[in-house]
């Protein structure tokens, strides 16, 4: 097994054991060193965003102090959930490794489909307004872009 993914699985597997969350674990690596490793945390924190992965980039970001982690590889033991992808889109991650599918995931009962078939409700509402945070933002002499 690739040393890397070994450690997202020995991740997922302590979280699992601890009654953390489900059976996922993820490892963030630069240049074949590893920055962050993280497994999935929703039942222990009832945070329903604390996926492995995003637990991994948050703490990578931390120790390299730092949003951009365009130079770090993701090793994850389940292909990413959309809210994950975002996630790593964010980040920058120049690549992701994944063992299992997402359909093996939803025959584990992690079932994403079901997102896609029941989104909820969208509706603008104040646009006008909210849409005056871009000019503010545009204007401001320290911003930074991300």
């Amino acid at each position: 097994m690739n040393r890397f993914m070994q450690l997202a699985y020995e991740e997922a597997m302590r979280g699992m054991n601890a009654g953390a969350g489900g059976p996922f674990g993820a490892v963030i690596v630069r240049e074949g060193e590893v920055i962050a490793t993280a497994h999935n945390s929703v039942l222990r924190t009832n945070d329903p965003t604390m996926h492995a992965e995003i637990a991994a980039i948050r703490a990578a970001s931390a120790k390299l102090g730092r949003f951009d982690l365009s130079d770090c590889e993701l090793y994850a033991t389940c292909q990413p959930c959309p809210m994950c992808q975002g996630a790593i889109q964010w980040a920058r991650l120049k690549k992701v490794y994944y063992g299992a599918s997402a359909e093996d995931a939803a025959q584990g009962g992690f079932d994403d489909a079901a997102f896609h078939a029941n989104p909820p409700t969208m509706e603008a509402v104040d646009s006008d307004e909210m849409r005056g945070l871009f000019s503010l933002w545009l204007q401001k002499p320290d911003r930074q872009g991300y």
